[in-house]
């Protein structure tokens, strides 16, 4: 069977089925970052690596700063998913040989104008030549507190499902361009009990789903909604991925107040698309998002 057959889902599971367990390990494989016990007493570490392939992230008449900034920003949007605060970056750099040593040094101020933006330090990596096409992969290490660390598998029926920003149309140069919701996280869990988060980097139609399944419930979306840039249809929103927006759920208990007091703090859209449901089941004609390996 081919990976294209197999598809990202079947891969990982059969992959991750027969890693070793370690008792230090809260969270391990299948959420936005690894979840483990740190020295601290009040505070989880988060681990998180993350890579982007020419041809598949990138081109190579791509501005090299900003595949640089792509780089780095992605695996910071997985610690927003979780309000992590990284601390320290790993890169790790594959280039062709016959590509230029300005070329490279762009892609390194790229990475370090995200890392710097997010007082993240870049420790260390590898660089390494290839035959193919350019791979530059970011390792993040950091930590989340406790009581504020939230999972996608969290979700409760009734649940109101939240998401920041507009989505869709990514393709235009936001991919390139966004920023992580880091700081708009660290507020949420502040004051808000939130119950399941993810960012939307493969798209609602396939990140909504993942968050369900991981919380055991179903959900229904009023796709009208969705909240689009414009220009975009809402198969457009649901599926096109590379928002990198924080889709979250909360109890109907607190939403109002929350989006309230969201409105008063941030510039930033919030809106509410739809609910977590007890019956384990997806809208029909639910747009798949990104799929690997298709």
């Amino acid at each position: 069977m081919k990976l294209r057959e197999a598809g990202e889902n079947r891969l990982l599971a059969q992959l991750l089925s027969t890693l070793s367990r370690h008792s230090s390990v809260v969270l391990g494989v299948g959420d936005d970052c690894a979840v483990v016990r740190g020295p601290q007493r009040d505070d989880l570490q988060l681990l998180k690596t993350d890579c982007i392939v020419e041809g598949i992230h990138f081109t190579a008449t791509s501005p090299p700063a900003l595949i640089g900034w792509k780089a780095m920003a992605r695996p910071l949007s997985d610690f927003a998913a979780m309000s992590g605060v990284p601390q320290f970056a790993l890169v790790t750099l594959i280039v062709p040989a016959e590509r230029t040593l300005d070329w490279t040094k762009k892609i390194y101020r790229g990475l370090e104008k995200a890392a710097r933006a997010f007082r993240v330090v870049i420790v260390g990596g590898e660089t390494s030549n290839i035959k193919g096409p350019a791979v530059i992969s970011v390792s993040l290490a950091g930590f989340v507190e406790k009581r504020r660390w939230v999972s996608r598998a969290g979700g409760k029926a009734k649940d109101e499902l939240l998401v920041t920003g507009r989505l869709g149309g990514s393709l235009r140069g936001r991919h390139f361009k966004f920023t992580p919701r880091i700081e708009e996280a660290r507020w949420l869990t502040k004051h808000f009990p939130i119950h399941a988060m993810m960012d939307l980097s493969d798209g609602l139609g396939a990140d909504l789903p993942r968050l369900s399944r991981a919380s055991g419930v179903g959900f229904e979306v009023d796709e009208h909604a969705v909240p689009r840039h414009r220009g975009c249809s809402v198969c457009h929103a649901i599926g096109d991925g590379e928002d990198y927006e924080l889709l979250f759920a909360v109890s109907p208990k607190v939403s109002a107040e929350l989006q309230r007091r969201w409105r008063k703090r941030w510039r930033l859209e919030l809106t509410r698309i739809g609910r977590l449901t007890k019956a384990k089941s997806s809208p029909e004609n639910w747009p798949a998002g990104y799929v690997h390996f298709k």
